[in-house]
């Protein structure tokens, strides 16, 4: 049974999106041309492609902020990932903008985190030369670490968008920082930073780190002071200002920005800088924090010196083995790696991780 007519109904839903929406008829397709799915569009085939990978399924095991947490309720690279996801969705059907697209790139943003979070990114960015980022990482990923080194061959609108989500510290709004960018890989991008803000202090609370009221009191007085409030006034507060964007480009006005309104996006910052101050560089210079770059480092050392030892899934490459140490390091999960690192250093993590090993 033929049953292209379900692929070609589901790509003529698309001409009801925004005129600022990205269409997939109009996709600059993929590196390696392939036949359409009878009845899943180009960007649906994307995330289902990015879900099936063992790269996804190891976020569950990968740390957030809070290293190795023993609680239950911690969030998880993978759970982060999810809140992305809806919080993108949310905000792309609300603008009448590309839900695929914007569902598959979400997913795949965090695919090349280090284990231990930034704590372990920052040890091999000092490591290797040319740096390393996990948003430069997670596009090696998809292009030619998974399926065997064949890497997933996604789109390139959904590759273009998991390499530009990341965000400096301090303002990260404005139009220079999203140049070139489509309106979905910008929800993306600032759904990840709702996201994050709002489960990162859930959990710093959870942990003793700080308390409610530790938090600036601006932010407080115009976000709430229960996590869902916070999250659901900076989504509606992008909602509210991206709509207005795209008006006045229907209009004839600038082209069409998601951002938030000046109050809310000065209030964003004010956050983002207390955790940083409070609980990110903070949790970089714990007795935790200090292990897991030991360890970090010891893993990369280990397999520089021990080629031999890398798993074929990463060993069979044509580059420098510093680049191949950094990938078999990238793909643990953080039980894997300090297990792994007792294996090469006993007593490596001893007093860090108690009860973990």
């Amino acid at each position: 049974m033929d049953l292209t007519y379900i692929r070609e109904r589901l790509e003529l839903r698309e001409a009801s999106l925004s005129p600022f929406a990205t269409r997939v008829v109009e996709s600059k397709g993929r590196a390696n041309p392939e036949e359409p799915h009878p009845y899943r569009t180009e960007f649906q085939r994307d995330r289902d492609r990015v879900i099936h990978t063992n790269s996804f399924r190891r976020l569950k095991h990968k740390s957030q902020v809070f290293l190795a947490p023993k609680g239950d309720h911690y969030t998880t690279r993978l759970t982060h990932t999810i809140e992305v996801q809806q919080v993108a969705r949310t905000i792309a059907r609300s603008l009448n903008l590309n839900e695929d697209l914007v569902e598959a790139t979400s997913l795949a943003h965090d695919l090349g985190h280090t284990p231990f979070g930034h704590v372990g990114e920052k040890v091999l960015d000092e490591l290797l030369e040319g740096g390393f980022h996990h948003s430069r990482h997670s596009v090696r990923i998809v292009e030619r670490l998974e399926r065997d080194g064949r890497g997933l061959n996604l789109t390139h609108e959904v590759i273009e968008g998991i390499r530009r989500h990341s965000k400096p510290q301090g303002n990260f709004l404005g139009r220079e920082a999203v140049e070139g960018m489509s309106l979905e890989a910008q929800i993306v991008r600032i759904s990840d930073a709702i996201a994050y803000l709002a489960h990162d202090i859930n959990d710093a609370i959870r942990s003793g780190q700080i308390t409610v009221d530790d938090l600036p009191q601006r932010a407080i007085d115009l976000l709430g002071r229960r996590h869902s409030q916070r999250a659901n006034a900076l989504i509606t507060d992008v909602v509210v200002t991206s709509t207005t964007s795209l008006a006045d480009a229907e209009a004839g006005g600038d082209e069409p920005i998601i951002s938030m309104s000046e109050e809310l996006g000065e209030v964003t910052t004010l956050l983002r800088d207390f955790m940083f101050e409070r609980v990110y560089l903070p949790l970089s210079d714990s007795q935790q924090g200090k292990s897991a770059m030991r360890i970090t480092q010891a893993l990369f050392e280990h397999y520089v010196s021990h080629p031999n030892e890398i798993t074929p899934e990463f060993r069979e490459s044509d580059e420098e083995i510093e680049r191949i140490a950094a990938d078999m390091v990238c793909g643990m999960t953080d039980e894997f790696a300090f297990r792994s690192a007792e294996t090469i250093q006993p007593g490596i993590s001893a007093g860090a991780f108690e009860g973990r090993l």
